[in-house]
């Protein structure tokens, strides 16, 4: 994190809202919205980013490309997890990799094929070391919460605000039946890098024309094959303290407790998984005794909560784009 960037205003909050509405929004439609210069919106943008806090991305639909997330915990002896996940990051097929447990464990999200972890190039490349003395992997099965962004970072503009944002957000009905090939992973490829990418960038990684990358990005996005993701700090709202809640619940709960979870102004993402515990949550509070309080009152007056493991995460090297600096990383 750039050491002068230690705190967002109004106007940057803002700005972070209207992206998680709509990723590739004009700055001069933002601007509009929020009552300011197209100038002082691009300002504002170009400042967050070039100091390391901003980022937005554009992902690719696991689902449409026949692909599987899996959430994936590597126990490590002390001093390994930096070197271990140094090698992680670098992989196209990872995201949210991160040092947890005082680094001892690293976590992360990988893709494989078929729906078996035997289809993840990462888990069938780990290296054979004693290093690495546990590996789990869980197979993410439904998306409970998240999928509209953490609601820390989605509060800032009004309703009238949000509303306009996400009506000219809204893309139509595709015209036609779309299926992303290996043409497109180009222009994946370029998006992960930087989801605002300008249309000739896209246009020279591609080497497709103009015209054809914004009809191409349209198309994607109405399918929901594409969709676009806002890495930043959350301890530039004051949340400085991040964990991984693995529950163990009840099967005939899991529903309940879903949408619990979906409506905790804590949670920021969270996802029904396979193995013995079967829902993780990840969480975003002020501190220790936020996270205490938020487990002992929140999640332990859930219906059917049969276990709860939590693991603090002490430093993000990867989020959903590319690799974080060193300098950088929280």
């Amino acid at each position: 994190m750039d050491s002068v960037i230690r705190d967002l205003d109004l106007l940057d909050r803002q700005l972070v809202h209207a992206l998680q509405i709509d990723g590739r929004a004009p700055f001069s439609r933002i601007a509009a919205v929020l009552g300011v210069s197209d100038r002082t919106v691009a300002r504002r943008y170009h400042r967050l980013r070039a100091g390391g806090v901003l980022r937005v991305t554009g992902m690719p639909d696991a689902g449409s490309l026949g692909l599987v997330d899996w959430a994936v915990r590597l126990q490590c002896v002390p001093g390994a997890s930096a070197e271990i996940a140094a090698a992680l990051v670098e992989r196209a097929d990872t995201s949210w990799v991160g040092l947890a447990s005082g680094g001892t464990e690293i976590t992360c999200i990988t893709r494989a094929r078929g729906g078996s972890a035997q289809g993840s190039m990462l888990l069938s490349r780990l290296p054979r070391t004693s290093r690495i003395t546990g590996v789990t992997a869980h197979c993410i099965l439904r998306m409970v919460a998240g999928a509209g962004g953490w609601p820390g970072r989605t509060a800032a503009l009004d309703a009238r605000q949000t509303e306009e944002l996400s009506r000219l957000a809204a893309p139509g009905a595709p015209s036609r039946d779309v299926r992303p090939g290996t043409a497109d992973d180009r222009l994946f490829a370029a998006l992960a890098k930087d989801g605002r990418a300008a249309v000739g960038e896209l246009a020279a990684a591609t080497g497709w024309s103009e015209s054809t990358v914004r009809r191409r990005i349209d198309e994607l996005r109405a399918a929901g094959t594409l969709y676009f993701e806002i890495d930043i700090d959350p301890a530039l709202y004051g949340f400085t303290q991040e964990a991984v809640l693995w529950l163990t619940v009840a099967p005939g709960e899991l529903t309940a407790v879903a949408e619990a979870l979906a409506g905790h102004p804590e949670v920021a993402y969270a996802a029904a998984v396979t193995g013995p515990a079967n829902m993780m949550a990840v969480v975003a509070v002020r501190d220790a005794d936020a996270l205490y309080d938020y487990l002992a009152t929140r999640v332990g007056a859930l219906p059917g909560i049969r276990g709860a493991e939590t693991t603090p995460v002490t430093r993000h090297v990867k989020r959903s784009g590319t690799l974080l600096t060193p300098a950088r990383a929280r």
